[in-house]
């Protein structure tokens, strides 16, 4: 068992931890901790929910209290990003656990609050900024706060906030702190695109890894239900609900009117049930989250947007009610269970033409998901001399799901 006090940690904030029932470190943890803490720039590949936050968190936070300046009035010694609301909030909640007993503050700035008092809130210097990019931007426009004193700069769910446009504003914010900082980039994927931003804004970066890209947590079991249409895939998640009534489940919606509609109807089913999408107020969703982590409600009904980063340590099941378009997705999906050791259960519902939206996830995960019930339809291959042949769907059968 590798401790944080082995990870090279001091007293304080061992305390800190001990009192806060982290005793520990995860496999993030013990390999990111110590690269850190020697300035080295990282690169770090794991799911939401392994500890990333504590694995960037606590080094960066040992290296603020070494160093007594304290911050200028509008400016911040360490930079977080992150793509979502939700997610920023996650991370300076942790953090602020953290710091509890230091001097440390940390800030949060995102969309959809008060730009005014997120202004009054920088007025008076920040340790640890936590922020989505566009309201980041917004602010330095207003010049409510500058990044010319920033030595830390983390990247939170790089691959997500590349898939929401994020780009532009990455590269800008990035020119905005100094050459001579050091940059932490997580990541549960690496595309082509994640690789190439590594080398815009890292250097040297040593890299560790724990769930390889693709790659699901080991402890999630994964089925898929071959249907004919969706009257079908409504039926199997009210069996399967049923069957589980005391798991929590994560239902995931291609669609925010989809999300809605599944939701209602579960509702009306008679399962304690909401849903978080782009077309919910920050309030509705954050009641929503609330009521899932606190077992008030039984069923989260999510779009891929609204979920992005949510760490709920006690998900049983996640459904893919609706196949992702994009198979990075599915990896992000899954992650949501079998959090912090625990076993969890994944299951997919894919229609005749979502077969080709299956093909890519097995692919990137150079697995064959196990067929739960139905048969996976005929798939077209080219066959001698070029043409084109039908082939049976393969797939292991199980006898549960």
């Amino acid at each position: 068992m590798t401790t944080f006090h082995d990870l090279g940690l001091s007293k304080t904030i061992v305390a800190t931890l001990s009192a806060l029932g982290f005793e520990k470190a995860t496999p993030i943890q013990e390999k990111a901790i110590p690269l850190v803490l020697e300035g080295s720039d990282l690169i770090g590949l794991a799911q939401t929910g392994t500890g990333k936050t504590a694995a960037f968190g606590l080094p960066m936070i040992e290296k603020l209290l070494a160093d007594p300046r304290r911050p200028d009035p509008r400016n911040i010694r360490a930079l977080i990003l992150a793509p979502t609301r939700e997610l920023v909030n996650q991370i300076a909640d942790n953090l602020r656990d953290f710091v509890k007993k230091t001097p440390l503050r940390v800030v949060t700035v995102v969309g959809g609050a008060s730009i005014n008092k997120q202004s009054e809130m920088l007025n008076r210097g920040t340790d640890i900024l936590v922020a989505t990019p566009g309201r980041l931007l917004d602010l330095v426009a207003r010049k409510a706060v500058t990044l010319t004193q920033a030595r830390y700069l983390v990247l939170d769910e790089a691959d997500q906030m590349l898939d929401l446009g994020f780009i532009h504003d990455l590269r800008k914010i990035s020119k905005m702190v100094p050459k001579n900082r050091q940059t932490l980039l997580f990541s549960a994927t690496m595309p082509k695109l994640i690789g190439e931003l590594a080398g815009e804004y890292l250097v040297n970066p040593k890299k560790v890894e724990v769930t390889p890209p693709g790659k699901a947590a080991d402890k999630v079991e994964q089925y898929v239900h071959h249907v004919p249409g969706k009257d079908q895939k409504a039926q199997i998640l009210r069996k399967t609900l049923t069957e589980n009534p005391d798991g929590l489940s994560l239902v995931f919606s291609r669609t925010k009117h989809g999300a809605e509609k599944l939701m209602k109807h579960l509702d009306h089913i008679g399962f304690k049930a909401a849903s978080i999408h782009g077309n919910k107020s920050q309030g509705q969703r954050e009641r929503a989250l609330k009521a899932f982590r606190d077992g008030e409600i039984r069923v989260l009904v999510a779009t891929d947007v609204a979920a992005r980063g949510i760490d709920i340590p006690g998900v049983t099941h996640v459904y893919n009610y609706d196949l992702p378009e994009v198979a990075d997705a599915y990896v992000h999906r899954i992650g949501r269970t079998a959090r912090n050791g625990r076993d969890g259960i994944a299951i997919a519902f894919c229609t005749p033409d979502e077969a080709h939206l299956l093909r890519d996830i097995e692919k990137l995960m150079g697995i064959q998901i196990t067929v739960a019930s139905g048969e996976a339809p005929a798939v077209v291959t080219a066959g001698p001399g070029g043409k084109r042949k039908p082939r049976s769907g393969s797939g292991h059968r199980a006898s549960q799901g």
